[in-house]
C-alpha cells in the first residue's frame, strides 16, 4: 500500500510534526506500507511572517495534480492546514476522492500569542478545513474529545511513539552545576519558556532548540544555557544527562519531547494542561502543578526507572498501525487502487 502525505511542515524544520511523519514512514515499512510525501521542497517558498525560519510553499494546482499522479497513491492524507494542505484538499474535493487529515497544532492559541485574532474565527476555519475528511486523527483521547465537542466530525485516535533505541538512560555528565533542568523544543513565544526561565531554582537551566525568540531570550536570561538545535545521539545524551525535563508549554496537542525525555529516564515537570496531562495522566513519572517551580522540585524525587518503563509502552510501530487501520476503517482508499484489495498491513 502506498500512502501520500501532504504536509507544509518538513525538513529542515525541527518540530513534532516533522518527527512524527518521519517516524511514521520508518515504521510503516515493517507493515508493508510505503509513505510518499508532498512537501514544500517541490515548490517555491517564502518566509513565514513572524517566523522566518519556516518556509511556506506556493503550490500551483497543475503542479499538485502532477505530483499526485506521479505518486500513484492508494490513499491521501493531509497532515497540515497550510498552502499545500489546502491545495491537496481542493484537488480531492474537485475529484470526489476520499482523504484523511490530522490535527497537530492548536492554531488559535498560536495565533493569539502573536496577533489579537478571535479564537472562534480560527476554530471555525479549522472545522471547515477538516469537515470533508473521512477521519480527523488526534494524538490523545482528550484532544479527540475536545475536537468532537468543538464540532469536528469523524475524529479518531492516532497515538504517538518514541524511539527507545535512541532515547534511553546512559551515563553522561554535562559538567554543569546540578540539578540540571532541561527544556527541549522550538524557541518561540507559544512555548511559554519565560515561565521556566523566570523560576528561582538551584542548578542549571538548559534550553535545546532554535526559533525566533532565541536571541531575545538569551539576552534576557544570561544565566541559562542555550545549546541550539540538537539531533540524534547528541540530543539523546543531553536528555540522559539532565535531572528534570521542564515543559512549560500550554498550547501543545501532545509533545513528543515528553516521551523522548521519559524514555531517557528523565522525569517531567509541567503545568496540568492538555498535552502533558494527556501523556502523563496519573502515572508516577513526573509532576504537574500550576506552580511550575513546585513541579520541578517534586519531579526530582521521581523514579527514573518508572519513566523508562512508562515510555516503553509507546512504539512507532503501534502508531503506524493505528494510522493505517484508521484509513481502512473509514474506507479512505482511492477507488480502483490495489490497497483496497490487499491490505498487507493487517496482522
Amino acid at each position: 500500500m502506498r500512502i501520500l502525505v501532504a504536509t507544509d511542515a518538513w525538513h529542515p524544520q525541527v518540530n513534532g510534526v516533522v518527527r512524527t511523519l518521519t517516524k511514521l514512514a520508518d515504521a510503516g515499512r515493517s507493515l508493508g506500507v510505503e509513505f510518499e510525501f508532498l512537501t514544500p521542497q517541490s515548490f517555491r517558498t517564502f518566509a513565514m511572517p513572524s517566523y522566518r525560519d519556516v518556509r511556506l510553499a506556493m503550490p500551483r494546482p497543475t503542479r499538485i495534480a502532477k505530483l499526485i499522479a506521479e505518486a500513484q497513491p492508494d490513499s491521501i492524507h493531509i497532515a497540515t492546514e497550510g498552502p499545500i494542505g489546502l491545495m491537496v484538499r481542493r484537488y480531492c474535493r474537485q475529484r470526489k476522492l476520499p482523504f484523511t487529515t490530522s490535527f497537530h497544532t492548536r492554531f488559535p492559541e498560536y495565533v493569539r500569542a502573536r496577533v489579537p485574532v478571535p479564537g472562534s474565527l480560527i476554530w471555525r476555519a479549522l472545522r471547515r478545513f477538516h469537515a470533508p475528511s473521512r477521519a480527523v486523527m488526534a494524538a490523545t483521547p482528550a484532544l479527540a474529545s475536545e475536537l468532537t465537542e468543538r464540532g469536528f466530525d469523524n475524529v479518531v485516535l492516532w497515538p504517538r511513539g518514541v524511539d527507545t533505541h535512541l532515547f534511553h538512560p546512559r551515563a553522561i555528565d554535562l559538567c554543569l552545576p546540578a540539578p540540571v533542568f532541561l527544556s527541549v523544543g522550538r524557541v518561540a513565544v507559544e512555548k511559554n519558556l519565560e515561565a521556566f526561565l523566570d523560576l528561582d531554582m538551584p542548578g542549571t537551566k538548559v534550553i535545546v532548540g532554535d526559533g525566533p525568540a532565541r536571541t531575545s531570550l538569551e539576552e534576557a536570561y544570561p544565566d541559562a544555557i542555550f545549546l541550539g538545535a540538537k539531533h540524534g545521539e547528541e540530543l539523546a545524551d543531553i536528555y540522559a544527562a539532565a535531572d528534570v525535563f521542564v515543559f512549560p508549554s500550554k498550547t501543545d496537542t501532545f509533545g513528543l519531547v515528553l516521551l523522548e525525555a521519559l524514555a531517557s529516564g528523565l522525569p517531567v515537570a509541567a503545568f496540568p494542561v492538555k498535552g502533558p496531562r494527556d501523556v502523563i495522566g496519573d502515572a508516577p513519572v513526573g509532576a504537574l502543578d500550576h506552580d511550575l517551580r513546585t513541579a520541578c522540585f517534586a519531579a526530582l524525587d521521581v523514579s527514573r526507572q518508572d519513566c523508562v518503563e512508562f515510555a516503553s509502552n509507546y512504539t512507532w510501530e503501534a502508531s503506524a498501525r493505528a494510522f493505517v487501520d484508521s484509513i481502512v476503517a473509514v474506507d479512505a482508499v482511492l477507488p480502483g487502487r490495489s490497497g483496497a484489495e490487499q491490505p498487507r498491513f493487517v496482522a
